[in-house]
């Protein structure tokens, strides 16, 4: 079993394999060399699998009628009126605050939690009230200026080491307001310029230092600040929490196509790794099998995360006035007529020209180590050759979809 430790850290130098720490690493040749292969592949499975329970809990708060519910639901890819989305109203209808888990990942949890403002409103009963030790971060949202409730909200949430963002919700309607009065001398980004200079302004005035305000409009939210504010809440998550967050983002901006694309690309190397240790065990057939399956997993997720699974597009043809087969029309993967064996195989077929040039001369410079030290290495290069090349196509597919989309809703 020697022929591992010079396999494996091989793997380990590679870009795209360092979320597996040291130590797992240490874990897995522990295994290999006492002859433990079974637990090997299991490390890897139960890191994947744990990544993916990861969970994030986004707390969204203001004012009575100032789209927090609305805000809920378009965040998690919803609308108002689609099934498990949050109720919404011109008046309060959070007593209490609820989860409403994401349609796709259920690890992501967006909490529409009660409405502040008052005039008894307190801070840090209110805080308490919403047990704040469970949410990841805040968002603060007021759909007009900010008030001294927001402030003294967001002063005893940095007291207590979380962390928020203040958006100035409904910007749809002050946009529309501002066209009908300005008509030919309308100029829509002075408009949001002088809209977010007055918010932070206002929040200057009542006491908060240096404040950032991101424009959101929940019924076009791929529109005006949201690139600007998944960067800062990706830039703030810790970074086994950042990963959650772009895959559960709706794919409404070319910018999160390409985030949800590198986020992805990063589960390559050790998806490969998972299908060369498979590849070692000497059970004839055994890896072609656990490659298809693998395979198809990671290719299932692809097309989920980007919105391009059925229900997915049913719901952007309802929005966008387009039929399926017109979105499907513009996908030009060799997986987009459905994933199943034959299509895999095709990318395999693809793969192994690529493998072939790129294995031959590494086979030959290791002769005395052939056996299962060479099944392992072709394995991971065929695994992570397929993946690579249908995580491209599928990211280009989304990227017309979404740029066919966002042209019919102009």
């Amino acid at each position: 079993m020697i022929l591992y430790f010079f396999f494996l850290p091989k793997i380990a130098m590679m870009d795209d394999f360092y979320m597996i720490t040291q130590e797992d690493l240490e874990d897995i040749k522990e295994s290999i060399s006492t002859q433990d292969l079974p637990t090997a592949v299991n490390t890897i499975k139960e890191f994947l699998e744990k990544q993916d329970h990861v969970e994030l809990n986004v707390g969204v708060t203001g004012e009575s009628g100032s789209g927090k519910s609305t805000f809920v639901n378009a965040f998690r890819g919803l609308g108002d009126e689609d099934e498990g989305s949050a109720q919404t109203g011109p008046v309060e209808t959070t007593m209490e605050p609820e989860a409403y888990f994401h349609p796709k990942y259920k690890n992501v949890k967006v909490w529409d939690l009660p409405g502040i403002g008052t005039p008894n409103f307190k801070a840090d009963e209110y805080l308490k009230l919403v047990e704040f030790e469970r949410y990841d971060f805040f968002i603060i949202i007021a759909s007009d200026r900010f008030r001294e409730c927001h402030t003294q909200l967001a002063k005893e949430i940095m007291r207590m080491g979380k962390t928020f963002y203040f958006v100035r919700s409904k910007i749809d309607s002050s946009i529309d307001a501002e066209k009908k009065s300005k008509k030919k001398s309308f100029d829509q980004k002075k408009t949001l310029d002088i809209i977010r200079e007055d918010c932070e302004n206002g929040l200057r005035k009542i006491g908060i230092e240096d404040p950032i305000v991101f424009l959101i409009s929940n019924f076009e939210l791929g529109n005006y600040d949201l690139n600007l504010l998944q960067e800062r809440m990706e830039q703030e998550l810790p970074q086994h929490k950042r990963r959650v967050l772009m895959l559960a983002l709706p794919n409404i901006t070319l910018e999160i196509n390409e985030k949800k694309k590198k986020a992805l690309e990063e589960n390559i190397g050790k998806v490969a790794l998972l299908s060369a240790l498979v590849a070692s065990v000497p059970i004839p057939g055994l890896s072609v099998i656990a490659d298809l399956a693998i395979v198809t997993r990671e290719i299932e997720t692809y097309y989920s995360t980007f919105g391009l699974d059925d229900p997915s597009l049913q719901k952007l043809c309802e929005r966008s006035g387009k039929t399926i087969e017109e979105f499907k029309s513009l996908m030009k993967s060799p997986l987009s007529g459905g994933i199943n064996p034959a299509s895999i195989l095709s990318l395999a077929g693809a793969a192994s020209l690529v493998v072939a040039e790129n294995t031959v001369e590494y086979a030959v410079s290791l002769v005395p180590l052939l056996g299962t030290l060479v099944a392992g290495g072709m394995s991971y290069m065929t695994v992570s050759t397929m993946l690579k090349r249908a995580l491209n196509d599928i990211a280009e597919d989304a990227r017309n979809v979404l740029m066919a989309s966002v042209q019919t809703e102009v």
